[in-house]
Order: C-alpha cells, then sequence, then structure tokens
C-alpha cells in the first residue's frame, strides 16, 4: 500500500503577495507623502507593479540569488521594490540610511549588489556610496525625480519610468524555499554590525508566527502602521504579515514625527501601530499640545528598547490604546517574545512569552544551562525556525553545538513563562571586581516621571576599574536635582551600584533604531 501524499507548496514570500492580489486586491496600501498628501493602490495594482519591478531588474541582468540593494523608506514604491527583489529570487538588501556613506559602501562590498533602489531625497547618500563601491552599476531612484543625481560612479534612472515602459510579467517563486531572501546587517548599538541572511522559508514561518492571536494577530479589519522601517529587521515582518492577512497597510514614509503620525492615525483610521517607545513619546506630546484625539487606535506594539513603568501609561493613558511589549533581534527575523494582547498581568518590564517557533534558554556564563530555568537569571539563549544559523561572510556557527544561539541578553523567565530582558552581557559594568547590572538602574531612573531618557554606562576608574555613571534626558530642564534621582535607588540597588555621577544631556542620542546609543556615549563620557 502506497501512503497518500500532498501537494508541494515552496514556502516562498511572494506567496503573500499574491494572495492579498486575489483575495484582497482592493484592500490599499496608503503612503505618507511630503506636505500632509497620501497615495493609495490596491493589493492587486501593486502585486502587477512589483511583477514589472521583477522585470526591470531581470533586464538589468540580475540573476538568481544576486543581491539588489535598497536605500528607502517605508514606502508603497520601497514595498514594490521589496517583492519585485525576492519574487525573482534576488536577495533585498536593506540599508539604513541613518548610516554613514562609509559603513553603507562596506556593507555592499559585502554584498556585492550592482544596483541600488534608492529614494530621491537619499541622492546626496546615495552618490556618496557610489564613491565608495566599485561594484555598484545602476542607481533606480523612487519616490521622487533623479534630478539630484551628481556621479559618474554608476548610472541613475527612475525606476516609475521603466516600470511604465514595461509590459513583461516576470515569473515569480520558481526556486526552493531554502532559497536567500533578504539581507540586514545588525544596528552595530553594541559592537560591529553583522550581516544577517534570510531565507523565505524562515521568514514565511516568521510571518505565521506573527499571525497568531497572541503575537500580532493581525485581521482583514485591522489598519497597520508599521513605524518601524523597513531597513531594520524587515519591518517586523508586517510587508508580509499585512498582505497575508489581507490587512490595510499605512506606510508614514519619512514623517515619523508626532503630528505627522496622529495625521495618519485620524485620517486612515488606523487601528494597530507598532515602533519603538520613542515614537510614541513624540506623539503623546503632540497630542498633549494640541489636546487632539486618537479614537481609532486600539493597539500600539513596542520592541527595540526597554519602557519605562511611567511611560507605558502615559501612552496608554494619553492614546487610549492598548500597549503590547515585545522582544527580538535582528538575528531572530526579528520576533522573539510578545505579551498577549488580552494579558490581565501585562508589565512594561516583561516581553511576554515565545509562539511555537521560537524556544529560548537560560544558561550561566559558560553556556551551561542552569538549573532553573524559571526565576533565576542567566544568559539568553535561543533557537529556532527563524533563527539565525551563521551571520553573512562567516564560516563558523554562530550557534553552539546544540543549536543555541547567544543573544547576548541577561534575562529572566517567570514560572508563567514570561521573559525579563535584564541587561546586556557587553553592557555589564565591573567594578572592585563585581558586576553592576546598568539595566536595573535604568529601570529605577526610568520610572520617575521627570524622566525622559536614562542611560548608565561604565567609566575607567583608577581604584575600582570602572564606576557608573548616570546620563538623563529631563522632561523639563528644571526639576529634580541631582541627590533626588540618585536618591531614588535607595532600597532597589546595593549602595555601591549608585553612579558617582549624574550627566544632563539636552538630547539622548538615539541609534539609528531608536534606542540609546550607548557606543556613542561611552566614547563620550565613558573616559576609556
Amino acid at each position: 500500500m502506497k501512503d497518500g501524499a500532498m501537494q508541494p507548496f515552496g514556502l516562498t514570500l511572494e506567496k503573500f503577495l499574491d494572495h492579498a492580489a486575489k483575495w484582497h486586491p482592493n484592500t490599499e496600501i496608503v503612503t505618507a507623502t511630503d506636505g500632509g498628501k497620501v497615495a493609495r493602490i490596491g493589493y492587486a495594482d501593486l502585486h502587477a507593479r512589483a511583477h514589472r519591478v521583477s522585470a526591470v531588474l531581470a533586464g538589468l541582468g540580475v540573476a538568481f540569488g544576486e543581491h539588489v540593494a535598497t536605500l528607502a523608506w517605508n514606502t508603497q514604491a520601497h514595498m514594490e521594490a521589496w517583492y519585485g527583489t525576492m519574487g525573482m529570487g534576488a536577495v533585498c538588501h536593506t540599508l539604513n540610511p541613518r548610516l554613514t556613506a562609509e559603513q553603507l559602501a562596506e556593507m555592499i562590498a559585502q554584498s556585492g549588489a550592482r544596483i541600488l533602489v534608492a529614494s530621491a531625497d537619499l541622492l546626496s547618500l546615495a552618490a556618496e556610496i557610489a564613491e565608495l563601491s566599485p561594484s555598484l552599476c545602476h542607481v533606480l531612484v523612487i519616490d521622487g525625480s533623479k534630478d539630484g543625481w551628481r556621479s559618474d560612479s554608476a548610472d541613475a534612472a527612475e525606476l516609475e519610468t521603466l516600470i511604465t515602459a514595461t509590459h513583461v510579467k516576470a515569473d515569480w517563486g520558481q526556486f526552493d524555499e531554502n532559497a536567500p531572501c533578504g539581507l540586514c546587517f545588525t544596528s552595530g548599538t553594541t559592537g560591529a554590525p553583522k550581516g544577517v541572511t534570510y531565507t523565505h522559508r524562515s521568514s514565511y514561518l516568521h510571518t505565521l508566527r506573527l499571525l497568531q492571536a497572541d503575537v500580532i494577530g493581525l485581521t482583514s479589519a485591522d489598519v497597520v502602521l508599521p513605524v518601524v522601517p523597513m531597513f531594520h529587521a524587515n519591518a517586523w515582518g508586517l510587508p508580509f504579515a499585512a498582505p497575508a492577512a489581507g490587512s490595510r497597510l499605512v506606510l508614514p514614509g519619512r514623517q515619523a514625527d508626532g503630528e505627522s503620525l496622529a495625521q495618519l492615525i485620524m485620517r486612515e483610521g488606523v487601528t494597530v501601530a507598532v515602533g519603538v517607545p520613542t515614537v510614541w513619546v513624540g506623539l503623546a506630546d503632540y497630542l498633549d499640545r494640541t489636546g487632539g484625539e486618537v479614537p481609532s487606535l486600539k493597539r500600539i506594539i513596542v520592541g527595540g528598547a526597554a519602557m519605562p513603568p511611567a511611560l507605558m501609561e502615559r501612552i496608554e493613558r494619553r492614546l487610549g490604546a492598548m500597549v503590547q511589549t515585545s522582544w527580538g533581534m535582528t538575528e531572530l527575523s526579528p520576533s522573539g517574545t510578545f505579551a498577549p494582547p488580552a494579558d490581565p498581568d501585562r508589565a512594561p518590564h516583561r516581553s511576554g512569552r515565545p509562539a511555537v517557533g521560537v524556544d529560548l534558554l537560560i544558561t550561566d556564563a559558560d553556556g551551561k544551562p542552569v538549573p532553573n530555568q524559571r526565576g533565576d537569571e542567566g544568559h539568553l539563549r535561543v533557537r529556532g525556525a527563524a533563527v539565525i544559523e551563521r551571520y553573512f561572510g562567516h564560516d563558523k556557527p554562530a550557534t553552539d553545538q546544540n543549536g543555541w544561539f547567544d543573544t547576548g541578553d541577561l534575562a529572566r523567565i517567570d514560572h508563567e513563562g514570561n521573559l525579563t530582558i535584564t541587561g546586556r552581557s557587553k553592557d555589564l559594568i565591573k567594578s572592585g571586581g563585581e558586576w553592576i547590572n546598568p539595566a536595573e538602574i535604568e529601570a529605577v531612573i526610568g520610572a520617575i516621571p521627570e524622566v525622559s531618557f536614562a542611560a548608565v554606562i561604565g567609566r575607567s576608574d583608577e581604584k575600582w576599574g570602572e564606576r557608573p555613571v548616570l546620563l538623563v534626558e529631563m522632561r523639563e530642564a528644571e526639576g529634580m536635582t541631582d541627590e533626588a534621582l540618585l536618591g531614588a535607588l535607595n532600597g532597589h540597588v546595593a549602595s555601591w551600584w549608585v553612579p558617582d555621577e549624574v550627566v544632563r544631556l539636552n538630547e539622548m542620542p538615539l541609534a539609528a533604531t531608536g534606542k540609546v546609543d550607548k557606543i556613542r556615549l561611552r566614547l563620550e563620557y565613558g573616559g576609556n
């Protein structure tokens, strides 16, 4: 007797847009443009245009597995370039426009990209990159004119013109599901950026995980605003999850200020918004100044940085939306854990539980599992279907012999399975031979309503090796004294953990992903 069989179905990403075009053809992708205007297109039309992007790239000689770089914001044109690149089997290499030309050129040197899709307002940066990148031959300009192009190192053309002149429908998905689809470099907030290659299969399974009810759980009734950039960890997978669910997608372009976001949310009826905490601080500040409301907003999903309790309470009260915390990293595609939307015990310090497809392990510093996996703090390791195995260009695995990836985070898992990130192992301060965890100090200071941002770094000390320094950005210039700030630590941390100095900053430096830039803080204030 022969067993029955199921149909072969490759888990490739173009299927999400195929699905949306067929079953949600008129559901809109809305893009914010300059002057408060918006552009609109349905999934069916975007699907057709993305096919023509594939044809344009094929006409320029792009082959299967070749990298195509993008330097752009969250827009319709960028999404078309994504699917046009990935659908034909090429690899979309997203570049962060907040990095320097030298850093970006180094990434292109690693990927070998010949084509760069660049936003018109980033052409000066694109030209600098081209001058430093011998492999680059073509720059395809989106979201504007190529008139700003000033370089002889690569040819420039407007992608819209090429799409309009193309009537060929390219073949999509004729490759193995384990083929690479994307390349994203880590943010580099704690070390040199490293390339992470996503595969179609890993990103497909990651998308299915996002759609679970206890994760993001999008539906066709949702209107989703991803403020998290498409150039950072695939915008947390939302450009795949939204068409998969048939959700309406609202793309903010480069406008992420409070006023622009408030107007976009109100006009488009956004129900789910996603981004780092700093974005929602700006939105809450704008609504405080204007007395405005965003009644359609039901959920705000945050990640990328810890959220102080006072900030979470303020955002929920001012925006009238529930805050859903999460934890992840580029190497995890990027989601790791989510606090369930219906969790009655939500707390800002908890990042929720892993969904099926992700497993967590707490170890000691040598990688040995701690005996009690519930309650004990240790080093966090992860494995799963969308977790890195090896960095781009590296021969050595990024995992241990059992397949666990060391995240570099310190963490604790409670008895209900909720993860709390307690710090970064690289951030630990060794003072007098003993360890100080900056995250515990930051959590206490960050909970003070008068404090906007708090960061603790180690400063070289002849006697102790290192001593902690507290850096703060206050909501108002006048207010709490240094003594009052440090006094808030009494009873919460050991007395010898209390920082030796308070440095007040007019503006806390943030990395491109919205996290506090501790590399810059250490360079400027660490005395190393």
